[in-house]
């Protein structure tokens, strides 16, 4: 079994709302914020190494980090051979800041995205519009239903009812 399905069985296999479920989440938020404030530190510096390494690099349990890679993962220039991974897959580090932004808002991770980092490597502006970006793509817009005593859309004059409609 992989590194990253252990990492799924043991975070995901258990209740988040139980005691033992929070401790795990606690946890790993807790060394994933740490993280984010040291890569977002330098991020033109790309970080590698093998999974094993990072994670005493970062002082994190190889499944932690195994979560943490596939966390961000969706944010890195080159994705990493996550599905796969072991604890000596070679993987980098080279992060795409405005996607990081983006999936940090979608994750509703606000501990992350909020960071004092992200000041000196964004703008305010185009924070706010990644956010709205964001928050906009899941937004689902329902088209207006037309009432059978509207004016038909197909331009006719006439009802819907006595038009496109009468066919339904």
């Amino acid at each position: 079994m992989g590194l990253l399905q252990e990492w799924r069985e043991y975070a995901y296999g258990v209740d988040m709302n139980s005691r033992q479920g929070k401790a795990i989440w606690d946890k790993y938020f807790a060394q994933e914020k740490a993280i984010y404030e040291q890569l977002l530190a330098d991020p033109s510096q790309v970080v590698t190494g093998t999974v094993r390494e990072l994670a005493d690099r970062f002082g994190m349990e190889l499944n932690y980090m195994a979560g943490f890679l596939d966390g961000i993962n969706e944010s890195l220039k080159t994705p990493n051979p996550i599905e796969e991974m072991e604890e000596d897959t070679a993987v980098a580090l080279d992060i795409d800041l405005e996607k990081l932004y983006y999936h940090m808002v979608e994750a509703k991770a606000d501990w992350l995205y909020e960071l004092p980092a992200w000041e000196e490597l964004l703008s305010q502006e185009r924070r706010k519009e990644l956010y709205w970006e964001q928050k906009k793509s899941g937004t689902v817009v329902k088209e207006k239903k037309i009432g059978r005593n509207d004016p038909c859309p197909c331009g006719s004059g006439k009802k819907y009812k006595k038009c496109c409609g009468a066919n339904k």
